[in-house]
């Protein structure tokens, strides 16, 4: 996980090539010549092109996009207007298939591998399956691959899907921990005002904390083919503050999005009073009801202050009834409580491989699992 580049100072703009860990989120209406209903080739090549310098530096990069429906609508013949939900679901099928291969490419020219994921809110939200979601980012992240995060809109309904890629977007940034999250609109930034209608708006260059006042200045949807606009941007801001994640809005219509806030263009930095480390430490320690109780040995607990995750062989004792992805509390042989953490197994599975090796689990549970009973990242100790 990443530590989180250091706060700036008030009022101070952050460089982007600060951060190590980024999540870039691409709309429809940016990747998808409307008029068409084609991948704009040419914009995603050099967005490509931007991404790749940002991994050459060794940046963490996570793209979310947008762009399924709107490429699967153009393959099935659909006429322009609302889609039903299930003419969207087919489109959705349709137009993954080609949105997933236009990345590989892409990416690909850079010799940088891509790897698909669908997610509905249910993967960032409930922790059992929030947890295997997160693993397996993090593992394309450690193997330096490109994680392209789509909604899986094949599947989801219109009662529990986001409704748009900005939260979604912003989800996943807390998740991964990432220090900051870019969505590419057509406008650079937040004003105090609509600017297309008036004259005297004033573009916000950095915006401290989310106040009912900056939540006034957002309009509404901009165009068909995307979903958000400037209030879901403001909602997803406030989801990344909470999780430590900074944000930025940027125009992202021309070439090379990346490399122009990189080079200081205009836009509109919303800005986190934490870092993602110690927002995740700050809501596994205190936002989360405890389902049971772990106690470790001599060895366990002081591998645990120094920073270790906790291992099946180092656990003594199980209390309480809990599932994968709970919290726990985890005391010593004294009863000393050491701190909490997301639990990587359900109790009844818990109990039959404490005091074991990692390399037996598979053998005692009949398939492989992980090897940490409560993973590092998903530990806050006591005093942190």
């Amino acid at each position: 996980m990443s530590e989180g580049a250091a706060l700036p100072s008030h009022g101070a703009i952050p460089n982007l090539q600060d951060f190590r860990r980024i999540v870039i989120k691409v709309g429809s209406a940016l990747l998808v010549d409307r008029a068409r209903g084609r991948l704009r080739h040419a914009w995603l090549a050099a967005l490509a092109e931007d991404i790749a310098d940002l991994h050459a530096r060794g940046a963490d990069v996570l793209v979310v996009s947008s762009g399924a429906i709107a490429l699967g609508r153009t393959v099935l013949g659909y006429p322009p207007g609302t889609l039903r939900l299930e003419e969207s679901q087919a489109a959705a099928a349709v137009g993954q298939i080609a949105l997933a291969r236009h990345w590989s490419e892409a990416l690909g020219h850079h010799g940088i591998a891509a790897g698909q994921i669908l997610v509905t809110p249910q993967d960032t939200e409930e922790r059992r399956r929030y947890l295997n979601a997160r693993a397996t980012v993090l593992k394309l992240l450690e193997v330096r691959a490109v994680p392209v995060v789509n909604e899986n809109d094949t599947v989801a309904t219109s009662e529990i899907r986001y409704g748009d890629n900005d939260r979604l977007a912003a989800r996943v940034a807390t998740m991964i921990g990432a220090d900051v999250l870019v969505l590419f609109s057509d406008i650079d930034g937040l004003y105090t005002a609509p600017p297309h209608t008036d004259p005297q708006a004033r573009h916000l260059p950095v915006i401290e904390r989310i106040t009912p006042e900056i939540e006034a200045m957002a309009g509404g949807p901009a165009s068909e083919l995307s979903r958000g606009g400037m209030r879901t941007k403001i909602e997803a801001a406030k989801i990344a503050a909470s999780g430590g994640t900074h944000m930025i809005i940027a125009d992202g219509r021309e070439k090379n999005p990346l490399r122009t806030i990189l080079r200081g263009g205009r836009c509109s930095w919303f800005l986190s009073g934490s870092n993602p480390v110690a927002a995740r430490k700050a809501w596994i320690a205190g936002s989360l009801e405890p389902r049971g109780i772990l106690i470790v040995d001599d060895g366990a607990a002081r591998a645990l202050q120094g920073g270790a995750s906790l291992l099946p062989v180092g656990v003594t004792g199980i209390q309480g009834g809990f599932g994968r992805g709970d919290a726990v509390v985890i005391r010593d042989a004294a009863g000393r409580t050491l701190g909490r953490g997301l639990v990587a197994y359900d109790s009844d599975q818990a109990v039959r491989i404490i005091g074991r090796p990692s390399r037996e689990i598979a053998d005692l549970l009949t398939h492989p699992g992980r090897a940490e009973m409560v993973h590092r990242d998903d530990l806050a100790m006591v005093g942190e």
